[in-house]
């Protein structure tokens, strides 16, 4: 189906284009977002006519647009969850719940602007882009955590997950009777640890008859 973009749109071409597209693109997507119109020659004409005001209505847009991104660029926004001991989420972060983190700041960020693959499924950073209008992004970082206190750590460029499995391994030593129980809060005391000791002194000396 042949169209006239009534704005820029992706890599499909800029506000006044006459491009062709899959006829389900332009019904389902650009048709009915007003993005675009059938190029028939009664809308080319209509467009001719109106292509001044489109354009001014476009620049106002583009110049909120503008606006929003200097306030929210290379923003941090913290998403509490749980998680299992390996990071996987219960459940997921979705392009809702990140526009509704960052219209908590004062800003109007639609799901639709969320530019996300799929759902975050697991602990970490994650840069994000948000398309604010077709000429205009901005990029925060989301920082999914299960505590607050973790996700300063991890804001911090620590490995909470790593973390976890030292103090794990300090659990296991003192049960062992490896290391006690003070020293397992330091990590130094942790690296003189000979993990053959134990079992070098478990055996009896044999001598020779």
């Amino acid at each position: 189906m042949d169209i006239i973009l009534l704005e820029r749109v992706g890599k499909l071409g800029h506000i006044g284009d006459v491009v062709t597209v899959k006829d389900g693109f332009a019904r389902n997507y650009l048709l009915p977002q007003k993005k675009a119109l059938r190029a028939t020659e009664a809308n080319k004409q209509y467009f001719e006519s109106q292509r001044a005001e489109l354009e001014a209505q476009n620049e106002e847009r583009k110049g909120a647009a503008q606006t929003v991104a200097e306030k929210i660029d290379g923003s941090s926004y913290v998403l509490i969850r749980q998680a299992g001991e390996t990071g996987q989420l219960y459940g997921s972060v979705s392009s809702r719940d990140i526009a509704a983190a960052a219209s908590d700041s004062d800003v109007n960020v639609t799901r639709g602007q969320i530019v996300l693959d799929k759902p975050l499924k697991a602990l970490g950073l994650y840069d994000v882009r948000i398309m604010l209008h077709p000429e205009v992004t901005a990029t925060v970082q989301v920082n999914i955590a299960r505590s607050e206190d973790e996700a300063e750590r991890q804001a911090r460029g620590e490995d909470i997950l790593a973390r976890e499995e030292d103090l794990d391994d300090d659990e296991d030593a003192v049960e062992d009777g490896a290391l006690s129980a003070e020293d397992a809060l330091d990590p130094e005391a942790l690296a003189t640890v000979d993990p053959d000791a134990e079992s070098a002194e478990a055996e009896p000396e044999t001598t020779e008859s």
